[in-house]
């Protein structure tokens, strides 16, 4: 049976976009998590001289690039890491959409990816991709429940996903836990980190402070850093599986332009630029969260992340993402995006410049 690609999630969102634009002052696209702010000023600098644009890059990354990835780990988790632990990526979403099936070829036996029944759509779709089963596990409290994953999925299972601070959620795993459950069973547990830097609940975490043996961690310029557009990130962890998917991602041509390269080192560099980005999305989230319950509806800041994942009793994700078009133009993306245990919620990125979210945020106070 030849496979058919669904439409992608987010071109589902059409109908919403024109009852917002309805509003007078347009409307604010809240939907997806595209960063609008400035992007620090020395990796755009570092971008206009093209450094390293001649030649080919190092698929693995330059050492500058390793170096800087690796340094940062040290300040932000206290963690050490030898370069050989560190490789590059063409942004992570390519990375999360092609491990399954690197990791196929390595473990044939083994067909099923585990990921969280709430989560980023691509966990299931790399294993789509691959031919294998992709399995989601249901969460509890926000974090994966470990105990409801059958014996013969654990039998079968090749990689488990952790996301934490969670998209759409904003809630955090129990990344020790999982580890200790990945290498108990002898699968691999890969953890997406790409929101650590805006960790609201206690200080930022790596599943590789509690060790680098069967696990990975995944961390992007992309949100960090507002570089979405350079698609740049990089993983880290166990040596063994580090060193086979760096030559396999080798032989597949997937390389970091030498430029960017070159910028994201430096970005990784710099912090100061990343807490002036804190206080920014932690100001919004606190300004949307408060209009949205006045208006009624629940919308908790979370404990990481820029998103609000948003309930109101009695509408399901996509009564509520109309009933947000209709009265604020808020776009937001309805749960059931992200898997059908989140299909009574709707999820709201604070990535609109502030006038923006404050005309929204104004538009649910003045409802009548």
């Amino acid at each position: 049976m030849s496979f058919t690609p669904p439409a992608y999630p987010y071109e589902r969102l059409d109908g919403l976009k024109q009852i917002a634009s309805r509003h007078e002052g347009g409307a604010i696209d809240c939907s997806i998590g595209t960063p609008v702010d400035a992007p620090p000023s020395i990796a755009l600098e570092e971008l206009a001289r093209a450094s390293g644009a001649r030649g080919y890059p190092s698929s693995i990354g330059s050492p500058e690039y390793r170096r800087a990835a690796a340094a940062w780990m040290e300040r932000r988790f206290a963690v050490s890491l030898d370069l050989k632990h560190v490789a590059a990526c063409v942004g992570t979403k390519e990375f999360v959409a092609s491990l399954a099936q690197y990791l196929h070829l390595r473990t044939p036996d083994r067909d099923t990816v585990l990921y969280p029944a709430i989560s980023y759509p691509t966990y299931a779709m790399g294993a789509t991709l691959a031919g294998l089963r992709a399995v989601p596990v249901r969460t509890r409290d926000g974090q994966i429940d470990l105990d409801s994953i059958s014996p013969e999925d654990t039998q079968r299972a090749l990689v488990l996903w952790s996301n934490s601070p969670s998209n759409p959620t904003g809630m955090l795993d129990d990344l020790e836990g999982v580890a200790t459950w990945g290498r108990h069973h002898e699968v691999l547990v890969a953890s997406d980190e790409c929101y650590a830097e805006f960790t609201w609940t206690g200080r930022p975490r790596s599943i590789l402070e509690h060790g680098l043996e069967g696990v990975l961690a995944l961390h992007s310029i992309s949100k960090r850093s507002n570089l979405a557009g350079v698609r740049a990130g990089f993983y880290a962890g166990d040596p063994e599986v580090v060193s086979y998917l760096r030559l396999v991602r080798q032989h597949a041509g997937l390389m970091v332009p030498g430029p960017v390269q070159s910028a994201v080192a430096l970005a990784y560099g710099d912090d100061e630029h990343v807490e002036l980005q804190r206080a920014t999305y932690r100001a919004r989230l606190e300004l949307l969260s408060s209009a949205l319950e006045a208006y009624g509806v629940l919308a908790p800041t979370p404990d990481g992340g820029f998103y609000l994942w948003c309930h109101k009793p009695g509408r399901d994700g996509w009564q509520l993402a109309e009933e947000l078009a209709e009265v604020s133009g808020l776009i937001a993306s309805p749960g059931e995006l992200y898997g059908e245990d989140g299909a009574a919620f709707a999820r709201i990125a604070v990535v609109q410049p502030d006038d923006r979210l404050e005309l929204a945020a104004a538009r649910l106070r003045n409802v009548q």
